[in-house]
């Protein structure tokens, strides 16, 4: 079959800016690198509970991350760490806004303390992470499955505080909006650090 010469003069083009600029090799790398990075996150996050939130919060992380469980897994527990620091002083305003109802009052502390619980456990996870080689990596991640685990149940128990008829829509519903992301990304946390764990095995 014959080729077409503007076919060929394209090809031989190409090979030339190829070969004599490097510039286009490596932009041409970093584009497939991103499309795989950016693959990695899809993927990893199709197997937690909240697809869509993983994608959206952790895509643009995609060239830092570079298909790197390990990395995954530390960006989303510093991720979620600070939303549950941001919910934690949301929380302690929010139980000092005048006119709260002591029906109220009294789970919206309770949840303020679980959700200092929730920051505690996840900051301990943060540096066994980063130093997961160290040790045993075995019981290294048993102790931040076992912590992020703690901070789900936590965020799950603030919630159920408010699962009282009597108490205000609007505050159940400001809690409700507080705390879901934070048990959400939680959850997602928790699905990549067990990911990350069988890569070990």
């Amino acid at each position: 079959m014959a080729v077409s010469p503007h076919f060929s003069l394209a090809a031989i083009f190409i090979l030339f800016l190829f070969t004599t600029n490097p510039n286009y090799c490596q932009a041409y790398r970093k584009i497939l690198s991103s499309d795989t990075n950016t693959e990695f996150i899809k993927t990893s996050c199709a197997a937690t509970t909240y697809p869509d939130l993983c994608f959206a919060s952790f895509s643009s992380y995609a060239t830092e991350i570079q298909a790197d469980p390990k990395i995954l897994a530390t960006k989303s527990l510093n991720l979620t760490l600070n939303t549950t620091l941001s919910a934690s002083k949301n929380l302690t305003e929010l139980c000092k806004t005048q006119g709260i109802k002591p029906t109220e009052a009294a789970p919206l502390h309770d949840c303020v303390e679980e959700i200092s619980d929730s920051v505690d456990e996840l900051t301990k996870s943060i540096p066994e992470m980063e130093e997961i080689e160290g040790k045993s990596f075995a019981f290294r991640m048993s102790d931040i499955q076992t912590w992020v685990s703690a901070a789900l149940t936590d965020e799950d128990t603030c919630m159920d505080g408010f699962s009282e008829t009597t108490i205000d829509g609007d505050v159940k519903a400001s809690v409700r909006i507080v705390i879901e992301k934070v048990a959400q990304l939680t959850s997602i946390s928790l699905a990549f650090i067990n990911q990350y764990a069988r890569t070990k095995k």
